[in-house]
């Protein structure tokens, strides 16, 4: 359910008149997203517990059945208020000259260049299909966009069930040639959907058409591995790429079809599909909403868009001279992606192309599937450099393009590490060994988003470069618990789940609470994308009741709840959702004093990052990167535009700026501050 909240406050994005018209659409698209992975992994594995026969669920003990009612029954209204709030960004748009029109609107000049373009790029590809003894339901895809019709069929008149499934290599939205002399005015586009179903008896013949819905299916996209058997050389990849074969054909648990299909329709669908009724779901028009998201980048309309945002270079990473020089002189940290995401391509890049680097060793959780950084690692090992890379086979939707960069870099020499049997590898850092005149010295990278420089210039990250020895030597010694499973490392400072994250972060805990009750200066701020820990939950509310101050900036789930009286009235929780997607990791404790201990990585306060994930979090030393981790936080914590404040109940509120008070939008704020612009500091962040 906190997930779902998380998700209402993207749509609400859609619903802010403030923002661009085409990027409230892709906030739609997105909600739409996230609820596809929501049912693929979270009401999948809701129906196996019910499956299972479990009676209760979860940290709420919540009676299984009830919490499946009340998840469905939620999802039910998000996507109601998806389509109206799509419904609203249409008719805005056609209001600018944008149109996404039925087939049954088009004048003869459109009808003909529709019917054109279906039968010379779709009805060679489409594949009919009339249910009958010998043509069985057929096994959809999941997530394929899928039209169901009634049949008439010859002789008696009886009625009959036909589908077809739209190939994924169409596009799923056509775009109508524009009016003579209005080149970049009006421009008006076809559902794929609703052109095959318009020229669907060309595909028919003899079978008169009564009714027709578009409908997709959703499918169970959890992997399940029993990593506990003993496994061959290679079994772990060769057992992931069958789970990856098998999650195509994963048990339906979601079916959405357009609200007008009537039970004539519906009704042998989930008969076939083997669904429970309480698991369709009757949308409006398009059945995804998903795919319109590719509006934004089909019209070249600036004026409806956000201004194009260009990540601010960073100095001192030219070449290998320039980047070992600054490293040697102190730490580097970047703000993506408000500071360029090239400096991290840059490194590995330099550093695999320098004669004097003998070793890279790095982590792969998700990456672009262009990657410069995996060719500059397999470009690495083709010169010679141990070059290592612990690759998670099991980030979820990614497993496939690491197999590929896997086996892609083995051929050229690399070494390739599958992690750790029950755990993910979610830690993104990476270690670079060069040979100086003073001997070996080590390099090392850590960050809070994954090595893909694609989604770093969507994200909000940090990345910091140091070659500081308690901090190299701590991620040196995380690789060896990586590859070898090495007993008894020594992480030097840094907290590397599962084995000194969550302990780490209680006894830091109970720090602050012994500050607190001698009388000394205590808080804690944390920055996550999920705060989901009993254990952790438990240890802020001991804090603060002994009187710590709490401030949180939680994106998406949290369990905790502020300000309840005599629990947690020295907690307050926020979520920022803006322009960008919170990413960044980020903790604070104050630690007696006003400067505090930082310290920022991969991993969140939730059970499987705590537990069941490799995670390093690393601190921050540098006294003058500690100072602009506070400023980064004092301003999220400022932030009254794109801020929604938690209340004790669990409900979320819209900041609101009071009377007289400037407007201070983070995101914003971090952007015109990178361009030079000069602005008025926030509140410090003890204030």
């Amino acid at each position: 359910m906190s997930w779902l909240a998380f998700n209402r406050r993207v749509l609400e994005e859609a619903r802010d008149a403030t923002v661009p018209l085409l990027e409230r659409l892709k906030f739609i698209a997105i909600v739409g997203g996230n609820l596809d992975e929501f049912f693929e992994v979270r009401v999948a594995a809701l129906l196996q517990r019910l499956e299972s026969g479990a009676t209760t669920d979860g940290i709420a003990r919540l009676d299984a059945r009830e919490k499946l009612e009340r998840v469905l029954g939620e999802a039910r209204s998000m996507v109601a208020a998806q389509y109206d709030t799509w419904e609203t960004v249409r008719g805005e748009l056609e209001s600018q000259d944008v149109r996404v029109k039925r087939p049954a609107s088009l004048g003869a000049g459109d009808l003909a260049f529709a019917r054109s373009w279906f039968m010379r790029e779709a009805y060679h590809l489409l594949t009919p299909i009339i249910i009958d003894p010998s043509h069985p339901f057929p096994r959809l895809l999941n997530k394929a966009l899928c039209l169901a019709f009634v049949l008439k069929a010859p002789g008696r008149g009886r009625e009959t069930l036909g589908i077809m499934t739209v190939p994924r290599g169409l596009p799923r939205l056509i775009a109508l040639p524009s009016p003579a002399g209005r080149e970049g005015g009006a421009q008006s586009f076809l559902y794929i959907g609703d052109l095959i179903r318009h020229f669907a008896g060309e595909l028919f013949r003899g079978y008169p058409i009564r009714e027709s819905a578009a409908f997709r299916v959703t499918r169970n996209s959890n992997l399940y591995l029993d990593e506990d058997e003993e496994l061959g050389e290679g079994s772990l990849l060769e057992a992931v790429e069958e789970e990856i074969r098998n999650r195509r054909r994963g048990d339906v648990v979601r079916l959405e079809i357009e609200a007008h299909a009537s039970d004539r329709l519906v009704a042998p669908l989930t008969g076939y599909l083997d669904l429970e009724p309480e698991l369709v779901f009757r949308t409006g028009h398009p059945v995804n909403l998903t795919r319109l998201g590719q509006l934004h980048a089909l019209i070249n309309r600036p004026d409806l868009k956000f201004a194009p945002w260009h990540p601010v270079p960073a100095e001192g990473f030219e070449d290998a001279g320039a980047i070992f020089n600054r490293l040697r002189a102190g730490d580097v940290m970047l703000h993506h992606p408000f500071d360029s995401f090239d400096p991290v391509v840059r490194f590995i890049e330099t550093v695999s192309r320098d004669p004097q680097v003998l070793a890279i060793k790095t982590t792969l959780y998700r990456t672009s599937a262009d990657s410069p950084i995996m060719f500059a690692l397999m470009e690495a090992a083709q010169r010679g450099k141990e070059v290592v890379v612990v690759v998670e086979l099991k980030a979820r939707f990614d497993e496939q393009s690491n197999i590929h960069w896997a086996r892609q870099l083995e051929e050229r020499g690399g070494t390739v590490v599958y992690g750790l049997a029950g755990l993910k590898t979610h830690c993104k850092v990476a270690l670079v060994v060069r040979r100086e005149d003073d001997g070996f010295k080590r390099y090392a990278h850590v960050g809070t988003g994954n090595y893909n420089p694609e989604t770093a210039r969507l994200y909000t990250d940090l990345s910091l470069f140091t070659s500081d020895r308690e901090i190299t030597g701590g991620i040196s010694e995380t690789f060896n618990y990586l590859t070898a499973y090495a007993p008894h490392p020594d992480f030097r400072g840094l907290l590397v789940a599962p084995l000194t994250f969550l302990s780490g972060t209680l006894a830091l805990i109970r720090r602050e609470i012994g500050h607190a009750r001698a009388g000394r200066k205590a808080g804690i701020v944390a920055k996550v994308n999920a705060l989901f820990d009993r254990e952790v939950i438990e240890a802020l509310y001991e804090a603060s009741q002994a009187g710590v101050t709490i401030r949180l900036i939680v994106r998406g789930i949290c369990a905790l709840r502020p300000g309840a009286s005599g629990l947690s009235e020295n907690i307050r929780v926020k979520s920022v959702v803006g322009r960008f997607l919170e990413h960044s990791r980020v903790f604070c404790f104050r630690n007696g004093g006003d400067a505090g201990e930082f310290f920022i990585g991969s991993g969140d306060w939730m059970m499987r990052n705590l537990r069941e994930r490799v995670e390093v979090i690393a601190p921050v030393r540098d006294e003058a990167l500690r100072a602009r981790l506070s400023r980064i936080l004092a301003v999220y914590w400022a932030d009254n535009v794109s801020t929604r404040w938690m209340s004790h109940e669990g409900g979320y509120a819209r900041a609101v700026p009071g009377t007289g008070e400037a407007e201070i939008d983070a995101q914003e704020f971090f952007m015109r501050e990178a361009n030079g612009e000069p602005l008025p500091e926030p509140p410090a962040l003890w204030a």
